[in-house]
Protein backbone atom coordinates (compact mmCIF):
# COMPACT_ATOMS: atom_id res chain seq x y z
CA UNK A 1 0.00 0.00 0.00
CA UNK A 2 1.51 3.79 -0.77
CA UNK A 3 2.94 5.74 1.78
CA UNK A 4 -0.12 8.12 1.89
CA UNK A 5 -3.07 5.76 2.98
CA UNK A 6 -0.77 4.66 6.27
CA UNK A 7 0.24 6.55 9.69
CA UNK A 8 3.51 6.44 10.09
CA UNK A 9 5.33 5.45 13.59
CA UNK A 10 7.56 8.46 13.39
CA UNK A 11 8.29 11.18 11.41
CA UNK A 12 8.39 11.85 7.66
CA UNK A 13 11.18 13.37 5.21
CA UNK A 14 12.47 16.71 6.74
CA UNK A 15 10.67 15.77 10.18
CA UNK A 16 7.32 15.96 8.92
CA UNK A 17 5.42 15.42 12.19
CA UNK A 18 3.08 11.58 12.33
CA UNK A 19 -0.08 13.96 12.68
CA UNK A 20 0.35 16.14 9.53
CA UNK A 21 0.81 12.68 7.45
CA UNK A 22 -2.09 11.46 8.86
CA UNK A 23 -3.70 14.30 7.99
CA UNK A 24 -2.33 14.56 4.39
CA UNK A 25 -3.29 10.72 4.36
CA UNK A 26 -7.11 11.32 5.08
CA UNK A 27 -6.94 14.20 2.60
CA UNK A 28 -5.72 11.72 -0.16
CA UNK A 29 -8.09 9.66 0.49
CA UNK A 30 -10.68 11.41 0.46
CA UNK A 31 -10.21 13.01 -2.71
CA UNK A 32 -9.89 9.89 -4.53
CA UNK A 33 -13.36 8.48 -3.18
CA UNK A 34 -14.79 11.84 -4.11
CA UNK A 35 -13.62 11.29 -7.19
CA UNK A 36 -15.99 7.97 -7.71
CA UNK A 37 -19.51 8.32 -6.18
CA UNK A 38 -21.66 11.60 -5.73
CA UNK A 39 -24.96 10.49 -5.45
CA UNK A 40 -25.61 6.65 -3.98
CA UNK A 41 -28.61 4.82 -4.30
CA UNK A 42 -29.12 1.87 -2.17
CA UNK A 43 -32.39 -0.52 -2.06
CA UNK A 44 -34.04 -0.98 1.52
CA UNK A 45 -36.49 -3.74 2.44
CA UNK A 46 -34.76 -4.55 6.03
CA UNK A 47 -33.52 -8.06 4.94
CA UNK A 48 -29.89 -8.65 6.16
CA UNK A 49 -28.59 -8.46 3.14
CA UNK A 50 -29.97 -5.02 2.34
CA UNK A 51 -28.92 -3.74 6.39
CA UNK A 52 -25.46 -4.22 5.35
CA UNK A 53 -26.02 -2.52 1.34
CA UNK A 54 -27.22 0.02 3.69
CA UNK A 55 -24.62 0.45 6.04
CA UNK A 56 -22.26 0.07 3.20
CA UNK A 57 -23.83 2.97 1.10
CA UNK A 58 -23.46 5.05 4.60
CA UNK A 59 -20.02 4.22 4.89
CA UNK A 60 -18.98 5.10 1.20
CA UNK A 61 -20.96 8.63 0.77
CA UNK A 62 -19.24 9.52 4.73
CA UNK A 63 -15.68 9.07 2.73
CA UNK A 64 -16.53 10.80 -0.39
CA UNK A 65 -19.43 13.80 1.17
CA UNK A 66 -21.75 11.78 -1.47
CA UNK A 67 -25.34 11.77 -0.44
CA UNK A 68 -27.93 8.72 -0.32
CA UNK A 69 -31.06 7.77 -1.99
CA UNK A 70 -33.11 5.17 -0.19
CA UNK A 71 -35.39 3.22 -2.45
CA UNK A 72 -37.87 0.66 -1.73
CA UNK A 73 -40.90 -0.75 -3.91
CA UNK A 74 -44.24 -2.57 -3.06
CA UNK A 75 -46.83 -4.24 -5.43
CA UNK A 76 -50.23 -2.83 -3.80
CA UNK A 77 -51.78 -4.04 -7.33
CA UNK A 78 -50.35 -7.52 -6.94
CA UNK A 79 -51.54 -8.04 -4.00
CA UNK A 80 -54.94 -6.68 -4.45
CA UNK A 81 -55.15 -9.34 -7.70
CA UNK A 82 -53.97 -12.02 -5.64
CA UNK A 83 -56.51 -11.53 -3.03
CA UNK A 84 -58.94 -11.70 -5.56
CA UNK A 85 -57.55 -14.66 -6.75
CA UNK A 86 -57.84 -16.38 -3.40
CA UNK A 87 -61.62 -15.34 -2.74
CA UNK A 88 -62.71 -18.22 -4.28
CA UNK A 89 -60.98 -20.32 -1.18
CA UNK A 90 -62.10 -18.51 1.51
CA UNK A 91 -64.62 -20.04 4.22
CA UNK A 92 -68.32 -20.20 3.46
CA UNK A 93 -69.16 -17.67 5.68
CA UNK A 94 -66.70 -14.90 3.84
CA UNK A 95 -68.05 -15.64 0.41
CA UNK A 96 -71.34 -14.03 1.57
CA UNK A 97 -72.51 -11.06 -0.13
CA UNK A 98 -72.09 -8.82 2.93
CA UNK A 99 -69.29 -10.50 4.53
CA UNK A 100 -67.04 -10.53 0.79
CA UNK A 101 -67.52 -6.67 0.37
CA UNK A 102 -66.64 -6.30 4.01
CA UNK A 103 -63.39 -8.23 3.50
CA UNK A 104 -62.63 -6.47 0.16
CA UNK A 105 -62.91 -3.41 1.85
CA UNK A 106 -60.49 -3.93 4.93
CA UNK A 107 -58.15 -5.72 2.62
CA UNK A 108 -58.00 -2.38 0.36
CA UNK A 109 -57.47 -0.09 3.34
CA UNK A 110 -54.63 -2.45 4.41
CA UNK A 111 -52.39 -2.47 1.42
CA UNK A 112 -53.30 0.67 0.62
CA UNK A 113 -52.10 1.90 4.12
CA UNK A 114 -50.57 -1.29 5.11
CA UNK A 115 -47.86 -1.42 2.40
CA UNK A 116 -47.19 2.27 2.40
CA UNK A 117 -46.47 2.30 6.16
CA UNK A 118 -44.35 -0.76 5.71
CA UNK A 119 -41.86 0.70 2.87
CA UNK A 120 -41.93 4.25 5.13
CA UNK A 121 -40.52 2.20 7.73
CA UNK A 122 -37.77 0.20 6.18
CA UNK A 123 -36.53 3.76 4.61
CA UNK A 124 -36.96 5.10 8.35
CA UNK A 125 -34.44 2.92 9.42
CA UNK A 126 -32.12 3.79 6.55
CA UNK A 127 -32.39 7.43 7.03
CA UNK A 128 -31.83 6.92 10.71
CA UNK A 129 -28.48 5.35 9.65
CA UNK A 130 -27.80 8.59 7.17
CA UNK A 131 -28.58 11.20 10.23
CA UNK A 132 -26.15 9.15 12.52
CA UNK A 133 -23.37 9.77 10.09
CA UNK A 134 -24.66 13.54 8.91
CA UNK A 135 -25.44 12.04 5.39
CA UNK A 136 -27.94 14.26 3.45
CA UNK A 137 -31.00 11.53 2.89
CA UNK A 138 -33.83 10.98 0.14
CA UNK A 139 -36.40 8.62 0.40
CA UNK A 140 -38.23 6.92 -2.21
CA UNK A 141 -41.33 4.96 -2.03
CA UNK A 142 -42.58 3.89 -4.85
CA UNK A 143 -45.46 1.32 -6.02
CA UNK A 144 -45.13 -1.48 -9.07
CA UNK A 145 -43.15 -4.05 -10.58
CA UNK A 146 -40.05 -4.13 -7.86
CA UNK A 147 -37.39 -4.71 -10.20
CA UNK A 148 -38.76 -1.91 -13.13
CA UNK A 149 -39.29 0.39 -10.73
CA UNK A 150 -35.56 0.31 -8.95
CA UNK A 151 -34.10 0.27 -12.68
CA UNK A 152 -36.09 3.00 -13.61
CA UNK A 153 -34.84 4.89 -10.77
CA UNK A 154 -31.15 3.94 -10.89
CA UNK A 155 -30.87 5.06 -14.78
CA UNK A 156 -32.50 8.50 -14.40
CA UNK A 157 -29.40 10.25 -14.08
CA UNK A 158 -29.47 11.41 -10.90
CA UNK A 159 -27.06 8.18 -9.27
CA UNK A 160 -23.77 7.15 -10.14
CA UNK A 161 -23.94 3.75 -7.62
CA UNK A 162 -26.60 1.38 -6.87
CA UNK A 163 -26.47 -0.73 -3.95
CA UNK A 164 -28.38 -3.96 -3.60
CA UNK A 165 -28.79 -7.34 -1.83
CA UNK A 166 -28.35 -10.19 -3.74
CA UNK A 167 -31.21 -11.74 -1.63
CA UNK A 168 -33.87 -9.95 0.06
CA UNK A 169 -36.30 -11.05 3.03
CA UNK A 170 -36.55 -14.31 1.15
CA UNK A 171 -33.29 -15.11 1.33
CA UNK A 172 -32.01 -19.07 2.09
CA UNK A 173 -28.40 -20.11 2.61
CA UNK A 174 -28.43 -21.53 -1.23
CA UNK A 175 -30.26 -19.08 -3.22
CA UNK A 176 -27.33 -17.30 -4.54
CA UNK A 177 -28.38 -14.14 -6.24
CA UNK A 178 -32.31 -13.36 -6.08
CA UNK A 179 -33.91 -12.61 -9.56
CA UNK A 180 -34.53 -8.84 -8.82
CA UNK A 181 -30.66 -8.55 -8.08
CA UNK A 182 -30.09 -10.10 -11.25
CA UNK A 183 -32.82 -8.85 -13.26
CA UNK A 184 -31.29 -5.08 -11.90
CA UNK A 185 -28.01 -6.03 -12.62
CA UNK A 186 -28.38 -6.87 -15.94
CA UNK A 187 -30.09 -3.42 -16.88
CA UNK A 188 -28.65 -0.78 -14.62
CA UNK A 189 -26.56 2.06 -16.05
CA UNK A 190 -24.50 2.54 -13.67
CA UNK A 191 -21.54 1.13 -11.13
CA UNK A 192 -23.66 -1.69 -8.96
CA UNK A 193 -22.26 -3.28 -5.51
CA UNK A 194 -23.96 -6.54 -4.98
CA UNK A 195 -23.97 -7.32 -1.53
CA UNK A 196 -23.88 -11.22 -0.93
CA UNK A 197 -22.40 -11.55 2.24
CA UNK A 198 -24.39 -9.69 4.79
CA UNK A 199 -21.84 -10.00 7.95
CA UNK A 200 -18.80 -8.71 6.26
CA UNK A 201 -17.53 -5.44 6.31
CA UNK A 202 -15.96 -4.23 3.20
CA UNK A 203 -13.44 -1.79 4.46
CA UNK A 204 -11.72 -4.68 5.97
CA UNK A 205 -10.63 -5.82 2.96
CA UNK A 206 -8.56 -6.60 0.46
CA UNK A 207 -9.89 -5.94 -2.56
CA UNK A 208 -9.18 -8.10 -5.67
CA UNK A 209 -9.69 -6.69 -9.18
CA UNK A 210 -10.02 -8.35 -12.50
CA UNK A 211 -9.01 -6.67 -15.75
CA UNK A 212 -8.68 -8.42 -19.25
CA UNK A 213 -8.14 -5.48 -21.55
CA UNK A 214 -11.12 -3.51 -21.58
CA UNK A 215 -12.34 -0.31 -21.05
CA UNK A 216 -14.37 -1.58 -18.28
CA UNK A 217 -11.78 -3.84 -16.47
CA UNK A 218 -9.75 -0.77 -16.59
CA UNK A 219 -12.32 1.43 -15.17
CA UNK A 220 -13.29 -1.06 -12.57
CA UNK A 221 -9.61 -0.71 -11.80
CA UNK A 222 -9.78 2.86 -10.91
CA UNK A 223 -12.93 2.62 -9.06
CA UNK A 224 -11.13 -0.47 -6.49
CA UNK A 225 -7.52 2.17 -6.25
CA UNK A 226 -9.44 4.84 -4.98
CA UNK A 227 -11.06 2.61 -2.48
CA UNK A 228 -8.36 0.79 -1.20
CA UNK A 229 -7.15 3.69 -0.78
CA UNK A 230 -9.88 5.31 1.25
CA UNK A 231 -9.90 2.16 3.17
CA UNK A 232 -6.15 1.59 3.60
CA UNK A 233 -6.61 -2.11 2.62
CA UNK A 234 -4.70 -4.48 0.40
CA UNK A 235 -5.32 -4.43 -3.43
CA UNK A 236 -4.76 -7.60 -5.97
CA UNK A 237 -5.32 -7.25 -9.41
CA UNK A 238 -6.02 -10.65 -11.56
CA UNK A 239 -6.04 -11.69 -15.06
CA UNK A 240 -6.98 -14.87 -16.15
CA UNK A 241 -6.77 -16.92 -19.80
CA UNK A 242 -7.82 -20.00 -20.99
CA UNK A 243 -4.33 -22.04 -22.41
CA UNK A 244 -5.80 -25.33 -22.37
CA UNK A 245 -9.35 -24.87 -24.43
CA UNK A 246 -6.81 -25.69 -27.81
CA UNK A 247 -5.72 -28.63 -26.47
CA UNK A 248 -9.46 -30.21 -25.99
CA UNK A 249 -10.42 -28.36 -29.34
CA UNK A 250 -7.96 -30.12 -31.35
CA UNK A 251 -8.63 -33.48 -29.86
CA UNK A 252 -11.86 -33.51 -30.61
CA UNK A 253 -11.46 -32.23 -34.18
CA UNK A 254 -8.73 -34.90 -34.86
CA UNK A 255 -11.79 -37.06 -34.77
CA UNK A 256 -13.49 -36.08 -37.27
CA UNK A 257 -11.66 -35.00 -39.55
CA UNK A 258 -10.38 -37.32 -42.58
CA UNK A 259 -6.84 -38.04 -43.75
CA UNK A 260 -7.51 -35.62 -46.49
CA UNK A 261 -9.37 -32.40 -44.75
CA UNK A 262 -6.15 -32.96 -42.59
CA UNK A 263 -3.89 -32.52 -44.66
CA UNK A 264 -5.82 -29.47 -46.19
CA UNK A 265 -5.91 -27.92 -42.71
CA UNK A 266 -2.84 -29.22 -42.12
CA UNK A 267 -3.68 -29.95 -39.01
CA UNK A 268 -0.01 -31.06 -37.32
CA UNK A 269 1.29 -27.35 -38.27
CA UNK A 270 -1.58 -26.05 -36.85
CA UNK A 271 -1.51 -27.75 -33.41
CA UNK A 272 2.17 -26.92 -33.07
CA UNK A 273 1.64 -23.20 -33.93
CA UNK A 274 -0.96 -23.10 -30.93
CA UNK A 275 1.19 -24.99 -28.75
CA UNK A 276 4.56 -22.90 -29.48
CA UNK A 277 3.17 -19.69 -30.24
CA UNK A 278 -0.64 -18.83 -29.53
CA UNK A 279 -0.31 -19.82 -25.83
CA UNK A 280 2.88 -18.25 -24.60
CA UNK A 281 1.10 -15.15 -26.85
CA UNK A 282 -2.10 -15.79 -24.75
CA UNK A 283 0.26 -15.41 -21.28
CA UNK A 284 1.94 -12.08 -22.70
CA UNK A 285 -1.14 -10.69 -23.44
CA UNK A 286 -2.27 -11.13 -20.03
CA UNK A 287 0.83 -9.96 -18.20
CA UNK A 288 0.53 -7.40 -20.44
CA UNK A 289 -2.61 -6.33 -18.96
CA UNK A 290 -1.16 -7.04 -15.09
CA UNK A 291 2.06 -4.20 -16.25
CA UNK A 292 -0.76 -1.63 -17.65
CA UNK A 293 -2.30 -2.15 -14.43
CA UNK A 294 0.95 -1.76 -12.32
CA UNK A 295 1.55 1.54 -14.15
CA UNK A 296 -1.97 2.64 -13.73
CA UNK A 297 -1.78 2.10 -10.29
CA UNK A 298 1.45 3.84 -9.96
CA UNK A 299 0.23 7.08 -11.09
CA UNK A 300 -2.41 6.86 -8.54
CA UNK A 301 0.42 6.14 -5.76
CA UNK A 302 -0.85 3.16 -4.50
CA UNK A 303 0.94 -0.34 -4.71
CA UNK A 304 -0.59 -3.04 -5.81
CA UNK A 305 0.13 -7.01 -6.07
CA UNK A 306 -0.83 -8.98 -9.12
CA UNK A 307 -1.30 -12.59 -10.14
CA UNK A 308 -1.88 -14.15 -13.25
CA UNK A 309 -3.75 -17.05 -13.63
CA UNK A 310 -4.85 -19.70 -15.91
CA UNK A 311 -7.88 -21.87 -16.98
CA UNK A 312 -10.94 -21.02 -17.77
CA UNK A 313 -11.21 -17.16 -16.57
CA UNK A 314 -14.32 -17.32 -14.12
CA UNK A 315 -12.93 -20.82 -12.78
CA UNK A 316 -9.58 -19.68 -12.42
CA UNK A 317 -10.65 -16.32 -10.24
CA UNK A 318 -13.28 -18.45 -8.26
CA UNK A 319 -10.93 -20.41 -6.71
CA UNK A 320 -8.35 -17.81 -6.70
CA UNK A 321 -10.83 -16.06 -4.23
CA UNK A 322 -11.38 -18.77 -2.41
CA UNK A 323 -7.93 -19.06 -1.39
CA UNK A 324 -7.78 -15.20 -1.14
CA UNK A 325 -10.86 -14.76 0.76
CA UNK A 326 -11.28 -10.59 -0.03
CA UNK A 327 -14.27 -8.33 1.33
CA UNK A 328 -14.97 -7.54 -2.80
CA UNK A 329 -14.13 -8.40 -5.92
CA UNK A 330 -14.60 -5.56 -8.53
CA UNK A 331 -15.08 -6.35 -12.44
CA UNK A 332 -16.23 -4.79 -15.64
CA UNK A 333 -19.60 -5.68 -16.17
CA UNK A 334 -18.86 -6.48 -19.96
CA UNK A 335 -15.24 -7.70 -20.91
CA UNK A 336 -13.44 -7.49 -23.93
CA UNK A 337 -15.15 -9.72 -26.49
CA UNK A 338 -18.41 -7.31 -25.61
CA UNK A 339 -20.85 -6.83 -28.46
CA UNK A 340 -22.94 -4.06 -28.53
CA UNK A 341 -26.19 -6.26 -27.73
CA UNK A 342 -24.57 -7.37 -24.58
CA UNK A 343 -26.04 -7.00 -20.93
CA UNK A 344 -23.60 -8.79 -18.97
CA UNK A 345 -20.61 -10.68 -19.42
CA UNK A 346 -20.52 -14.33 -19.21
CA UNK A 347 -17.78 -14.12 -16.80
CA UNK A 348 -18.96 -11.31 -14.87
CA UNK A 349 -22.29 -13.47 -14.60
CA UNK A 350 -20.61 -16.59 -13.48
CA UNK A 351 -18.81 -14.72 -10.75
CA UNK A 352 -21.74 -12.38 -9.44
CA UNK A 353 -23.52 -16.08 -9.24
CA UNK A 354 -20.40 -17.95 -7.73
CA UNK A 355 -18.09 -16.14 -5.61
CA UNK A 356 -18.93 -15.45 -1.64
CA UNK A 357 -17.63 -11.48 -1.17
CA UNK A 358 -19.56 -8.58 -1.82
CA UNK A 359 -19.19 -7.98 -6.39
CA UNK A 360 -18.85 -4.49 -7.91
CA UNK A 361 -19.91 -4.63 -11.05
CA UNK A 362 -18.38 -1.36 -13.03
CA UNK A 363 -19.78 0.49 -16.07
CA UNK A 364 -17.12 2.83 -15.78
CA UNK A 365 -14.55 2.84 -18.76
CA UNK A 366 -11.30 3.79 -18.72
CA UNK A 367 -9.04 3.15 -21.98
CA UNK A 368 -5.39 3.72 -20.89
CA UNK A 369 -2.84 5.61 -22.77
CA UNK A 370 -1.39 3.90 -26.37
CA UNK A 371 1.99 4.43 -24.47
CA UNK A 372 1.52 2.58 -21.73
CA UNK A 373 0.02 -0.05 -23.47
CA UNK A 374 2.35 0.07 -25.84
CA UNK A 375 5.17 -0.23 -23.74
CA UNK A 376 4.16 -4.01 -22.58
CA UNK A 377 2.44 -5.19 -25.62
CA UNK A 378 3.82 -3.54 -28.78
CA UNK A 379 7.07 -3.97 -30.49
CA UNK A 380 8.32 -3.16 -33.88
CA UNK A 381 10.43 -4.66 -36.57
CA UNK A 382 13.67 -3.39 -36.98
CA UNK A 383 12.61 -2.50 -40.41
CA UNK A 384 9.57 -0.60 -39.22
CA UNK A 385 11.74 1.22 -37.05
CA UNK A 386 14.20 1.92 -39.68
CA UNK A 387 11.21 3.16 -41.63
CA UNK A 388 10.12 5.45 -38.78
CA UNK A 389 13.81 7.02 -38.12
CA UNK A 390 13.33 8.24 -41.61
CA UNK A 391 10.98 10.72 -40.46
CA UNK A 392 12.17 13.88 -39.13
CA UNK A 393 13.03 14.33 -35.69
CA UNK A 394 10.40 16.78 -34.63
CA UNK A 395 7.58 14.67 -36.28
CA UNK A 396 8.42 11.37 -34.95
CA UNK A 397 7.32 11.25 -31.63
CA UNK A 398 4.02 12.42 -33.14
CA UNK A 399 4.55 9.53 -36.21
CA UNK A 400 4.83 6.95 -33.49
CA UNK A 401 1.84 8.07 -31.37
CA UNK A 402 -0.48 7.65 -34.48
CA UNK A 403 0.75 4.53 -35.97
CA UNK A 404 0.80 2.85 -32.29
CA UNK A 405 -3.05 3.83 -32.23
CA UNK A 406 -3.32 3.01 -35.60
CA UNK A 407 -2.32 -0.40 -34.75
CA UNK A 408 -4.02 -0.87 -31.23
CA UNK A 409 -7.74 -0.02 -33.09
CA UNK A 410 -6.85 -3.16 -35.57
CA UNK A 411 -5.12 -5.58 -32.53
CA UNK A 412 -1.58 -5.60 -33.90
CA UNK A 413 1.18 -6.27 -31.35
CA UNK A 414 4.14 -6.60 -33.45
CA UNK A 415 3.97 -3.28 -35.95
CA UNK A 416 6.06 -3.89 -39.20
CA UNK A 417 7.13 -2.03 -42.39
CA UNK A 418 3.71 -2.77 -43.69
CA UNK A 419 1.84 -1.39 -40.92
CA UNK A 420 3.91 1.75 -41.45
CA UNK A 421 2.93 2.26 -44.77
CA UNK A 422 -0.98 1.72 -44.17
CA UNK A 423 -0.85 3.58 -41.41
CA UNK A 424 0.56 6.49 -43.56
CA UNK A 425 -1.76 5.93 -46.18
CA UNK A 426 -4.78 6.17 -43.67
CA UNK A 427 -3.64 8.67 -41.72
CA UNK A 428 -1.82 11.32 -44.12
CA UNK A 429 -4.66 13.10 -46.13
CA UNK A 430 -3.70 14.54 -49.72
CA UNK A 431 -0.50 15.59 -50.92
CA UNK A 432 0.82 15.33 -47.12
CA UNK A 433 0.42 11.45 -48.01
CA UNK A 434 2.07 11.53 -50.55
CA UNK A 435 5.26 13.79 -49.19
CA UNK A 436 5.37 12.72 -45.67
CA UNK A 437 6.62 9.48 -44.63
CA UNK A 438 7.35 8.12 -48.19
CA UNK A 439 9.14 10.84 -48.81
CA UNK A 440 11.42 10.14 -45.73
CA UNK A 441 12.15 6.84 -46.82
CA UNK A 442 13.59 7.48 -50.72
CA UNK A 443 15.94 10.08 -48.40
CA UNK A 444 14.17 13.18 -47.96
CA UNK A 445 15.31 14.99 -45.03
CA UNK A 446 13.68 19.34 -45.81
CA UNK A 447 10.57 20.01 -43.54
CA UNK A 448 7.30 17.98 -44.58
CA UNK A 449 3.73 19.97 -45.41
Amino acid sequence: MDRSSTAYSEQGARGTPRAGLERVARVDRDAAVQSLYRAILVAADCSDHSNRGVSEAVALAGIARANVTGIHVYAARLHDLRFRQMEGGLPQQYRQEQALEEQREIHNELITRGLTLISDSYLDQAAHACRAASIPFTPQSLEGKNYRALLEEANSGRHDLLVIGAQGLGAVPEGGVGTVCERVVRRAAIDTLVIKDPQRRLAGGPIVAAVDGSDHAYGGLLSALALARAWGVGLQVVAAYDPYFHYVAFNRISRVLSEEAGRTFRFAEQERLHEEIIDAGLARIYRGHLSVAESIAAEHGVAIETALLDGKPHAAIERHLREVKPALLVIGRLGIHADPELDIGGNAERLLRNVDCAVLLSQRAHRPSTVAIAAVTTTWTPDAERRLDRVPEFARRMARMAILQFARERGHTVITERIVDDATDALCPGHARDRGVRDAGRGASGPHE
